[in-house]
Protein backbone atom coordinates (compact mmCIF):
# COMPACT_ATOMS: atom_id res chain seq x y z
CA UNK A 1 0.00 0.00 0.00
CA UNK A 2 1.60 3.14 -1.39
CA UNK A 3 0.32 6.83 -1.37
CA UNK A 4 0.91 8.22 -4.77
CA UNK A 5 3.05 11.29 -5.63
CA UNK A 6 -0.14 12.87 -6.40
CA UNK A 7 -1.33 13.05 -2.90
CA UNK A 8 1.99 13.84 -1.60
CA UNK A 9 2.00 16.85 -3.70
CA UNK A 10 -1.29 18.10 -3.19
CA UNK A 11 -0.57 17.91 0.29
CA UNK A 12 2.27 20.18 0.42
CA UNK A 13 0.65 22.44 -2.43
CA UNK A 14 -1.91 22.76 -0.01
CA UNK A 15 0.53 23.70 2.94
CA UNK A 16 2.21 26.19 0.53
CA UNK A 17 -0.93 27.79 -0.35
CA UNK A 18 -1.62 28.21 3.18
CA UNK A 19 1.94 29.46 3.98
CA UNK A 20 1.28 32.31 1.13
CA UNK A 21 -1.57 33.60 2.77
CA UNK A 22 -5.24 34.05 0.80
CA UNK A 23 -4.17 37.93 -0.34
CA UNK A 24 -1.62 36.52 -2.33
CA UNK A 25 -2.14 34.48 -5.03
CA UNK A 26 0.47 31.59 -5.80
CA UNK A 27 1.55 30.78 -9.91
CA UNK A 28 1.40 26.92 -10.72
CA UNK A 29 5.16 27.33 -11.91
CA UNK A 30 6.13 28.83 -8.47
CA UNK A 31 5.05 26.03 -6.83
CA UNK A 32 6.19 23.71 -9.46
CA UNK A 33 10.04 25.14 -9.49
CA UNK A 34 9.51 25.26 -5.51
CA UNK A 35 8.35 21.68 -5.37
CA UNK A 36 10.54 20.17 -8.68
CA UNK A 37 7.71 19.26 -10.71
CA UNK A 38 6.29 20.19 -14.09
CA UNK A 39 3.72 23.32 -14.36
CA UNK A 40 1.97 20.83 -15.97
CA UNK A 41 1.62 18.26 -13.06
CA UNK A 42 1.17 21.18 -10.09
CA UNK A 43 -1.83 21.95 -13.24
CA UNK A 44 -3.39 18.35 -12.87
CA UNK A 45 -3.74 18.61 -8.94
CA UNK A 46 -4.59 21.85 -9.03
CA UNK A 47 -7.38 21.24 -11.01
CA UNK A 48 -8.50 18.35 -8.81
CA UNK A 49 -8.06 20.57 -5.23
CA UNK A 50 -10.14 23.18 -6.89
CA UNK A 51 -12.62 20.83 -8.33
CA UNK A 52 -13.00 19.93 -4.73
CA UNK A 53 -13.32 23.46 -3.58
CA UNK A 54 -10.23 23.35 -1.64
CA UNK A 55 -8.46 26.12 -3.96
CA UNK A 56 -9.51 28.99 -5.92
CA UNK A 57 -7.79 30.37 -8.84
CA UNK A 58 -7.58 33.92 -9.81
CA UNK A 59 -7.36 35.65 -13.34
CA UNK A 60 -5.00 38.39 -14.77
CA UNK A 61 -1.57 39.40 -13.97
CA UNK A 62 -1.65 38.81 -10.35
CA UNK A 63 -3.42 35.70 -10.38
CA UNK A 64 -2.49 32.29 -9.26
CA UNK A 65 -4.06 29.71 -6.98
CA UNK A 66 -5.29 30.88 -2.77
CA UNK A 67 -6.68 28.40 -0.45
CA UNK A 68 -9.79 28.34 -0.60
CA UNK A 69 -11.39 28.93 3.01
CA UNK A 70 -9.40 28.55 6.46
CA UNK A 71 -6.56 26.23 6.60
CA UNK A 72 -7.64 25.05 9.88
CA UNK A 73 -10.85 23.48 8.49
CA UNK A 74 -9.32 21.67 5.78
CA UNK A 75 -7.58 17.64 6.78
CA UNK A 76 -4.83 15.84 5.28
CA UNK A 77 -7.85 13.67 4.59
CA UNK A 78 -9.62 16.07 2.40
CA UNK A 79 -6.66 16.80 0.42
CA UNK A 80 -6.30 13.24 0.28
CA UNK A 81 -10.04 12.61 -1.00
CA UNK A 82 -9.63 15.44 -3.38
CA UNK A 83 -7.12 14.56 -5.22
CA UNK A 84 -6.79 10.18 -4.91
CA UNK A 85 -9.85 9.14 -3.71
CA UNK A 86 -11.57 8.03 -1.24
CA UNK A 87 -9.51 5.76 1.52
CA UNK A 88 -10.04 2.53 0.61
CA UNK A 89 -7.50 -0.35 1.18
CA UNK A 90 -9.72 -3.23 0.11
CA UNK A 91 -12.35 -3.77 -2.64
CA UNK A 92 -14.88 -5.15 0.42
CA UNK A 93 -14.39 -1.69 2.58
CA UNK A 94 -16.24 -0.36 -0.20
CA UNK A 95 -18.42 -2.89 -0.95
CA UNK A 96 -17.06 -3.87 -4.23
CA UNK A 97 -16.38 -7.87 -3.21
CA UNK A 98 -18.73 -10.74 -3.74
CA UNK A 99 -17.40 -12.14 -0.53
CA UNK A 100 -18.24 -9.20 1.77
CA UNK A 101 -20.37 -10.80 3.73
CA UNK A 102 -18.47 -14.23 4.65
CA UNK A 103 -15.17 -12.51 4.48
CA UNK A 104 -13.18 -13.15 7.78
CA UNK A 105 -10.33 -10.32 6.76
CA UNK A 106 -13.23 -8.07 5.84
CA UNK A 107 -12.92 -6.50 9.90
CA UNK A 108 -9.09 -6.10 9.37
CA UNK A 109 -9.46 -3.86 6.31
CA UNK A 110 -12.68 -1.75 7.97
CA UNK A 111 -10.47 -1.24 11.10
CA UNK A 112 -7.45 -0.21 9.51
CA UNK A 113 -9.12 1.88 6.70
CA UNK A 114 -10.43 3.65 9.74
CA UNK A 115 -7.31 3.89 11.70
CA UNK A 116 -5.81 5.18 8.72
CA UNK A 117 -8.90 7.76 8.09
CA UNK A 118 -9.00 9.11 11.72
CA UNK A 119 -5.02 10.01 11.41
CA UNK A 120 -5.69 11.64 8.42
CA UNK A 121 -8.87 13.49 9.52
CA UNK A 122 -6.75 14.88 12.81
CA UNK A 123 -4.29 16.63 10.66
CA UNK A 124 -5.10 19.62 9.69
CA UNK A 125 -3.11 21.82 6.58
CA UNK A 126 -2.61 24.94 9.23
CA UNK A 127 -0.79 22.33 11.50
CA UNK A 128 1.02 21.68 8.90
CA UNK A 129 2.24 25.09 7.52
CA UNK A 130 2.84 25.42 11.20
CA UNK A 131 5.46 22.78 11.31
CA UNK A 132 7.22 23.99 8.29
CA UNK A 133 7.48 27.43 9.54
CA UNK A 134 9.09 25.78 13.37
CA UNK A 135 11.22 23.92 10.66
CA UNK A 136 12.34 27.25 8.92
CA UNK A 137 12.83 29.23 11.67
CA UNK A 138 14.86 26.00 13.31
CA UNK A 139 17.09 26.25 10.16
CA UNK A 140 17.59 29.48 9.72
CA UNK A 141 18.85 29.75 13.76
CA UNK A 142 21.25 27.78 13.29
CA UNK A 143 22.72 29.35 10.34
CA UNK A 144 22.74 32.17 12.84
CA UNK A 145 24.72 30.36 15.17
Amino acid sequence: MRLSTKGRYATRIMVRLAMQGNDIPCRKYEIADSEGISGDYVEQILIRLKAAGLVESHRGSKGGFTINGSPESITVADVLTASEGPVAIAPCTMGECSRKTDCVTRLIWNEAEHAISDVLGRHTIAQLAERTNSICDEISGSKDD
